[in-house]
């Protein structure tokens, strides 16, 4: 029980859950008690809120809400009000309750990232081998890394090729190839071959370690708008205060003075933000969005232009065929069936699209080739048909004597520069033809653009392709205005031209080249599942199904939503001044009218509950 009332979440719904019976009951007075139930509310819910003003005060002069209704629970106390003391109490607590609430939803999910942090490591020291804790590894130690292991820190492969599977930091689905002298980070994957390193970052150094540093700091902090209610604190306490006084003054009736500072409490506006912060929430989760900070929506209200990464974000981040050339008047049909049976045994991505490529479109029956043999990062080769052949890069056909013709290249380097990966393929001395992969745009995203265009939303697209390919994939889009061959400060850059010339911009990306510009933003949304990029972190939202198509729902619900905001706000202070006059000519009892401010609680939580299942447009 006492681990129980230590979690803070726990005990308050404890509270709420014991003081809404006990107003029940003390407002229909049921049973024969020898004390009014409503002093449970007011133990249970009006302490903490007494405590935490009287510290507020004493240590800040920090006048906040919970100054007005701390002297309201005082006065209705003194007086004998103490269905009304309650009654505020546990609504201003159920206000805090939301708020907290608002913040705990921003921040969910994002620490499981932390436990996929590296924990042991294969030290190679005076020729043996040994695994130790990854938080133990040196500087300028040896590592050895086998097919399947993370890598436990930073370093520069010393002997061995491979590809990295680095999608935990960058997002990309294409492993990259590595091998003697290249960097490999903290947390990436051991695809194929073995590899010796030797480490140079470490510890809290250490790229993932930095990621989790950046999780471990991460703040929703408190939504700014939500603050509104105690911005206004200060000179709400001043006119409950003046009013009480003069009231009495003028009436000599002192229950007067204490309905008016309980029907100026602002129950209502201080739940008029939480409730529909929390409603829009709930609205965007089910479409598959995470909400990490406090006040992301309010501001994506605000937001003037929608900047794009490319690959991943308006492309799937998947290579497919794109084209089949061969020489020598081979055929496609020919080339593919020759290049899916030197592939059928890979498990190398590049591989796996070609194969899934002939199983759509190949024809006839696959035959496997023989003494299949693989070089990381490089190729494959085996005997096709009887007969040596090779399927891989540039270097891999040198390596293996086979020169390649200029116009052959010619067209395998234009397919590059439209964003294209090239595999070359050849016979025993002669290259027959290549293979050019390149990832695709995600299906509908010419809707998508179309509708945030339809918001009133200007697009960029901002990416390190070269122009062409750059250009050729934004046009497809849609996408208005198209910068390329840009680098992560260009990124940044371009976002700060965009908002010094009053464009409040909503990046949306999802590799680590794409985190400056995604924390720089007005608004930052982050492609992908929880804990699989490093952009996670350093957004605002995330969309957790790696789906783009619910953007014109999120942008025309964080209109919606601050619509519903200024409404509650404004109809809260209405009924509060109306009641404050009601309660100045004495129509209003303490606990008549504890009861309208509560009615104008429930009419704020109603209007904020439609924003759960608001959408303005079909899926």
């Amino acid at each position: 029980m006492i681990e129980f009332l230590r979690n803070g979440e726990k005990r308050t719904l404890l509270f709420l859950a014991v003081s809404l019976p006990a107003l029940i009951v003390s407002f229909f007075n049921l049973g024969r008690l020898p004390a009014d139930a409503a002093w449970l509310a007011i133990v249970l819910c009006g302490i903490p809120i007494i405590k935490e003003a009287v510290i507020g005060l004493i240590t800040e002069f920090d006048i906040k809400a919970d100054v007005l209704v701390s002297m309201a629970l005082i006065a209705s106390v003194i007086t004998g009000e103490i269905f009304a003391a309650g009654e505020v109490a546990f609504i201003m607590t159920i206000g805090a309750y939301l708020e907290e609430r608002t913040v705990a939803k921003a921040r969910a999910g994002i620490e499981s990232l932390v436990h996929m942090t590296p924990t042991a490591a294969r030290v190679i020291k005076e020729g043996r081998e040994s695994i130790i804790p990854a938080s133990e590894v040196m500087a300028g130690d040896i590592l050895r890394v086998l097919p399947g292991e993370t890598v436990a820190v930073d370093g520069v492969i010393i002997k061995g090729q491979t590809s990295i599977d680095q999608s935990v930091m960058t997002g990309e689905s294409l492993p990259a190839d590595k091998g003697e002298g290249d960097e490999v980070s903290s947390g990436t994957v051991n695809l194929f071959g073995s590899f010796d390193m030797k480490a140079e970052k470490v510890g809290e150094d250490s790229s993932f370690q930095r990621l989790v540093k950046l999780v471990e700091s991460a703040d929703a902090g408190k939504t700014k708008i939500v603050g509104l209610a105690d911005r206004f604190a200060t000179w709400i306490v001043v006119i409950a205060l003046l009013s009480a006084l003069i009231t009495w003054a003028v009436t000599g009736e002192i229950i007067r003075s204490v309905t008016i500072l309980v029907v100026f409490c602002p129950c209502a506006l201080v739940l008029a933000t939480p409730t529909a912060i929390m409603a829009a929430i709930g609205n965007v989760s089910k479409y598959g969005i995470l909400v990490r900070e406090g006040d992301a929506l309010e501001r994506l209200s605000k937001v003037k232009r929608v900047a794009f990464d490319k690959t991943g974000t308006i492309t799937c981040g998947k290579l497919k065929v794109s084209r089949i050339k061969g020489t020598d008047g081979l055929t496609e049909e020919a080339l593919l069936n020759m290049a899916a049976a030197l592939e059928l045994r890979s498990e190398h991505p590049l591989g796996k699209a070609i194969l899934e490529h002939y199983k759509m479109y190949g024809k006839g029956s696959l035959a496997e080739a023989t003494e299949f043999r693989i070089s990381a990062g490089k190729g494959v080769s085996g005997l096709y048909e009887g007969k040596p052949a090779f399927a891989g890069n540039e270097v891999f056909m040198e390596e293996n004597g086979i020169q390649l013709p200029e116009k052959l290249k010619d067209e395998a380097k234009a397919a590059k520069e439209n964003g294209s990966t090239v595999i070359y393929l050849a016979g025993e001395d002669t290259a027959v033809g290549f293979i050019a992969l390149a990832d695709t745009l995600r299906p509908g995203i010419e809707d998508v653009v179309g509708r945030v265009h339809n918001t009133g939303i200007e697009t960029a697209l901002l990416t390190g392709d070269e122009k062409r390919a750059g250009l050729s994939m934004g046009k497809k889009a849609g996408i208005r205005e198209i910068h390329t061959q840009c680098l992560p400060e260009d990124k940044l850059a371009i976002i700060k031209d965009y908002e010094r010339a009053g464009e409040a911009v909503c990046m949306i990306g999802d590799g680590v080249n794409d985190a400056p510009a995604l924390k720089a933003a007005y608004v930052g949304i982050a492609m992908g599942g929880i804990g699989s990029d490093i952009a996670t972190q350093a957004a605002d939202l995330v969309f957790i199904r790696d789906d783009i198509k619910e953007l014109p729902h999120l942008l025309k619900l964080s209109k919606k939503m601050m619509r519903t905001i200024h409404i509650n706000l404004a109809a809260s202070m209405l009924l509060n001044f109306i009641a404050i006059a009601l309660a100045i000519t004495g129509v209003l009892s303490p606990v008549v009218g504890a009861l309208v401010h509560n009615a104008g609680s429930v009419a704020v939580i109603t209007n904020s509950a439609f924003l759960l299942r608001w959408r303005k447009e079909k899926n």
